[in-house]
Parts: structure tokens; C-alpha cells; sequence
């Protein structure tokens, strides 16, 4: 009736069982018991040599992970992709705005200005005459002949200003069409140098990842759990979606994508959830185990 229970296998790493007296007094005590010993010198400096090397170790790696991505980035961008995408956006193509976002934009820009200049126009007592301005004609029932008389009475100042003000948007959306392409490639080129740079660096990242458990495992139970309540806060709290909001749309300005409302709103609605799951798991399977005292402090910060 009764089947016996499963044996662990080898591969399976026991779990260190939770005492009631605290792990970090049981470490202490051995240090201690293990300073007792003649030879406790010679494991003090071989222990004080191997942080020695995990701390350089952990250093050069962040480093080479932070500054080599970005030194090649900038490199090539300024002497790659820059010469290269203007060569060819000027010259092998017509167009002056990458999608209809960016020309949607300019032709709003250039609208706003019209307005100001005619407002500007009005308010001035001296030189004032009623000008016939050809976007504001565009709701009426004309012709392309009306239309064509009309723009002539235009005052000649203010045909002016309007045409430099349209060089100068074109001039300007133009580039910003060539910095999006540009910013396109430099950050996928980013993106591939620091995976390479993992995929590299894998016993110097090993070395690097516990370093930095160890650093805030080391830190007190009151500063993990403050850091545990910002982090959550900031990508899984009430304020969240504001702030993934604006991630996206600096990610969209960037590119020069137009922002997809759909999808920002499919977006916030799912990874904050995804996230917010992923840390409870975490603090459930690991961290409640590693540190339960920074958990009991946890719960007891938030409630």
C-alpha cells in the first residue's frame, strides 16, 4: 500500500537546513575555531589572496563590459555608420523623412509656426494688412486658380519667413531621419559586442555574479529589504507603468518610431506582471532560504 519514498540522486545538491541559531554567527564561529589552528596564517593569506583576485577580477570584467561595448559603438558610428548612411540617404535616395511619422511631425512644427508668424503679423499696428494665408484657404471651396491669386497678395515678408522656415524643417528632419538609421545599427552593434563579451568573458562574468551576491549578502537585513522594496517599486509598483512608459518612448523617439499605443498599453500590461512574479519567486525559493531574516524584515516594511 505504501511506496518508498524517492532517494535523492547524486546530482542533487542538499539544502542547508535553517537553525535557530543565525548562519552569519555559525561563520563567525568558525572563523574563529579555524584562527585556533597553527597554520591559520596560511589560510588567512591564501583566503586574503583569493578576494584580492576576485575583487580584480570582478573589476576588470565590469569594466571591460561597460567601456568596451561603448568604445566601439562610438568608433564605429562616428567613422562607420555616420559617413555611410549619409553618403547613401542623400544621394541614392529622394526621400527626406524616414516614415510618416517624422513628416507628420514636421508638418505640425511647421503649421505651429504659421500660426505664430500670423498672429505676429496681426498684433502689429504699423505694418498690419489682412494676409490671405494658403492653409488657412485649404477649408474652403476653391480652386487651384483662387488659390494661386490668392498666395500672391501674401505679404512678401511673411512668404519668406515661411520658406526658410520649410528649408530649415527639412534640413532638420533629415538629419534626424540619418541620426535614427545611425542610432538603429550603433545600438544593435552595442547590444552584440556585450553578448559576445559574455559569451567571452564567462568564467571572468562567473567570478563577477558572485562577487556581487556576496557584497549584498554581505550588506544588513534593513538594507537588503530597502533595496528589495525600490527595486519592486520601481519596475513592478503602482508608478510603474508611468515610468515604462516613458522608457518606451524614449526608445521609439529614438529609432524615430512612431509610439504604437497598443502596444506601450500591452507592454505595461504584461511585463510588470512578469516581473513582479519573478521576484516573488525569487524571494519564496531562494532568498528565503539564503536570508530569511531579511525576508521576516521584508514583510515587515511593507505591511
Amino acid at each position: 500500500m505504501f511506496t518508498n519514498p524517492p532517494v535523492p540522486s547524486k546530482n542533487q545538491k542538499p539544502i542547508e537546513p535553517i537553525g535557530v541559531i543565525p548562519r552569519s554567527i555559525i561563520r563567525t564561529l568558525n572563523r574563529f575555531v579555524i584562527q585556533l589552528f597553527p597554520n591559520s596564517n596560511l589560510l588567512l593569506l591564501q583566503e586574503f589572496r583569493i578576494s584580492r583576485y576576485q575583487v580584480l577580477v570582478s573589476f576588470q570584467c565590469l569594466l571591460c563590459l561597460i567601456f568596451i561595448p561603448l568604445i566601439i559603438t562610438f568608433f564605429s558610428k562616428t567613422f562607420l555608420f555616420r559617413p555611410l548612411t549619409e553618403y547613401i540617404w542623400n544621394t541614392q535616395t529622394d526621400d527626406i523623412f524616414l516614415n510618416a511619422y517624422l513628416e507628420k511631425e514636421a508638418l505640425v512644427e511647421l503649421q505651429n509656426f504659421e500660426e505664430q508668424l500670423y498672429f505676429e503679423y496681426l498684433v502689429s499696428p504699423t505694418t498690419y494688412e489682412p494676409p490671405n494665408w494658403a492653409s488657412y484657404l485649404t477649408d474652403l471651396d476653391l480652386d487651384e486658380a483662387t488659390l494661386s491669386s490668392t498666395y500672391n497678395y501674401r505679404p512678401e515678408l511673411l512668404k519668406s519667413e515661411i520658406q526658410k522656415k520649410t528649408l530649415d524643417l527639412a534640413v532638420e528632419y533629415n538629419q534626424k531621419s540619418i541620426e535614427a538609421l545611425i542610432n538603429f545599427f550603433s545600438d544593435f552593434l552595442s547590444f552584440g559586442t556585450f553578448t559576445l563579451l559574455v559569451f567571452t568573458l564567462k568564467p571572468q562574468v562567473i567570478i563577477l555574479k558572485s562577487f556581487l551576491l556576496e557584497s549584498i549578502y554581505s550588506l544588513s537585513d534593513t538594507i537588503k529589504s530597502f533595496l528589495l522594496i525600490f527595486g519592486t517599486n520601481l519596475l513592478v509598483g503602482f508608478h510603474s507603468p508611468r515610468g515604462w512608459e516613458l522608457f518606451l518612448d524614449l526608445v521609439f523617439h529614438r529609432l524615430g518610431l512612431p509610439p504604437d499605443e497598443k502596444f506601450v498599453l500591452l507592454f505595461v500590461a504584461t511585463v510588470p506582471v512578469l516581473l513582479d512574479t519573478v521576484f516573488k519567486y525569487w524571494i519564496f525559493r531562494y532568498l528565503n532560504k539564503i536570508s530569511p531574516s531579511t525576508v521576516a524584515t521584508y514583510h515587515a516594511m511593507i505591511e
